[in-house]
Parts: C-alpha cells; sequence; structure tokens
C-alpha cells in the first residue's frame, strides 16, 4: 500500500516551492485573508489506513448542528485513494443522519450511483464500501435549519479542507457543484481566471494542473439529458489510462 505524507505545518514563503512541500497554502484572496498568520499550523494529519471515516482525525472548531444530526460530515473513504471527490455542504450532498458524504439527498445520491457505476461504491448506500475513492465537503459540518454556510463559516474551516485534501494527496480532484469547483480552481491550481464558472460547459471536462487533474461535475439537481452519461464516460476513460502520470507534486499544482 502507498505510503502518503502524514504531517502538514505552514511555513516557508507562500507559493514557493518549498513553502508547498512543508504545506504552505497560497497566498488568499481578499475574503480570506488573515485566516494564517505566518507560523499557522494546519491541522495533524495521519495516514489511519484502517480507519474509513475521518481517517486523519480531524476534529471540526464549531458545533450547530441540529439536535439528532451529526456534529459534522468528514472525509470518508480510501485515504489511499487516487480519486477525490469534494462536495459542497451536509445540506446540500447529505450525510447529516448517516454522516457519510453524498448519501441522503437528491444530489448526493446521484453522485454515489455514479460511483457505483464505475467501480468505486459498493455496499449500503448509506455506508458504501469505497475503493480507490475519497469524499470529503469543503465545509463538513452540519448546520441547523437546512442554513448554508456563512463566508465566515467557509473560512473557518479551509484548513481542515485544505490539510485533509493534501494528506489524501490523490491524482484527480472532482470538485460537485460550482462553489467546489471555484475552491479546487482557485486554490489549487492558476486556471480558474480562465473560467467563469459556467458549469455546464466544465461539466466532466479534463482541467489538468502540474500536479492533479481536476474533473468538475455540475451538480446533478442541475443535469440534462446527457450529463450522467458524460461523467460516467470521463471516468471510465480517465480508469482506462495512465492517469498516474498526471501526479506531479500536488501542493504545487497550477
Amino acid at each position: 500500500m502507498e505510503y502518503k505524507p502524514t504531517a502538514i505545518r505552514l511555513s516557508g514563503a507562500p507559493g514557493s516551492i518549498a513553502g508547498a512541500k512543508a504545506g504552505r497554502l497560497p497566498d488568499r484572496s481578499a475574503a480570506t485573508a488573515g485566516v494564517f498568520a505566518a507560523d499557522d499550523v494546519l491541522p495533524v494529519v495521519r495516514n489511519v489506513t484502517d480507519r474509513t471515516s475521518n481517517p486523519f482525525g480531524l476534529r471540526p472548531p464549531f458545533d450547530r448542528s441540529d439536535p439528532g444530526d451529526r456534529t459534522a460530515v468528514f472525509g470518508y473513504g480510501d485515504a489511499n485513494a487516487d480519486f477525490h471527490v469534494i462536495g459542497d455542504y451536509p445540506g446540500i450532498h447529505g450525510g447529516e443522519s448517516t454522516g457519510v458524504p453524498f448519501t441522503e439527498t437528491e444530489s448526493g445520491l446521484a453522485v454515489q450511483d455514479v460511483l457505483r457505476e464505475v467501480g468505486f461504491a459498493s455496499g449500503p448506500r448509506d455506508e458504501p464500501v469505497l475503493e480507490n475513492c475519497f469524499l470529503s465537503y469543503v465545509h463538513m459540518c452540519s448546520l441547523p435549519d437546512g442554513e448554508p454556510p456563512t463566508a465566515e463559516e467557509y473560512a473557518d474551516l479551509e484548513r481542515f479542507f485544505d490539510a485533509e485534501l493534501r494528506a489524501i494527496n490523490a491524482h484527480i480532484l472532482l470538485p460537485v457543484g460550482a462553489r467546489a469547483t471555484d475552491r479546487v480552481l482557485r486554490e489549487y491550481t492558476t486556471q480558474r481566471r480562465r473560467f467563469d464558472l459556467e458549469m455546464g460547459a466544465l461539466h466532466a471536462a479534463e482541467i489538468r494542473g502540474r500536479g492533479f487533474m481536476v474533473v468538475p461535475i455540475k451538480d446533478p439537481v442541475e443535469w440534462v439529458d446527457g450529463d450522467r452519461e458524460a461523467i460516467v464516460a470521463r471516468l471510465e476513460a480517465l480508469l482506462a489510462s495512465d492517469y498516474r502520470q498526471t501526479k506531479g507534486i500536488a501542493t504545487t499544482v497550477g
């Protein structure tokens, strides 16, 4: 089994190769400026490969969940995966009751069904068995009354999302919906300025960085005829290819 890095610290110049290898995040936009100080440390992550849910032991900084809901819907799946599917938050893509991303909701189950068709997922729909695939959200915490996260709440969880993404160190990132796609393109590539986030045009496209490939997925509630078939075909083509050649240093992409 492939071993992957176990700890991430913010050090070195932002955006530099040295800084990226040490886990330094790139310069932030004005909206998130000040989230990290010069010596901030990301949550320490460990490759605990026998844990399917929250394999790196991340602990969210707040609990605003409804009674009976999970505090957070943690990353879930194969911690050594080559494919990392990234949703928005539990209220959209599911898991507030199950604790598993891409369950319960129409959007979440549609994504899971695609993963089943290409062989990534099997077993119960509320607790699927995943192989070579990891699932997580940009905002992992459950919120009351179906509220969407505020800009501040998204910012509060950035470092947790970043730490987990770097620890998984996948070859292919699959952001679902406009917000997750914006986040991945903006923070992990230099491609964001090339696109206007027209998800109909980006859906199932290959966007190459220096370290991994991004394949955006339009939110399933917006799918039209052919959209499901397009993402299935793209994943099948990637699995049949030597997609690992896209891999460089994941933290220096773009």
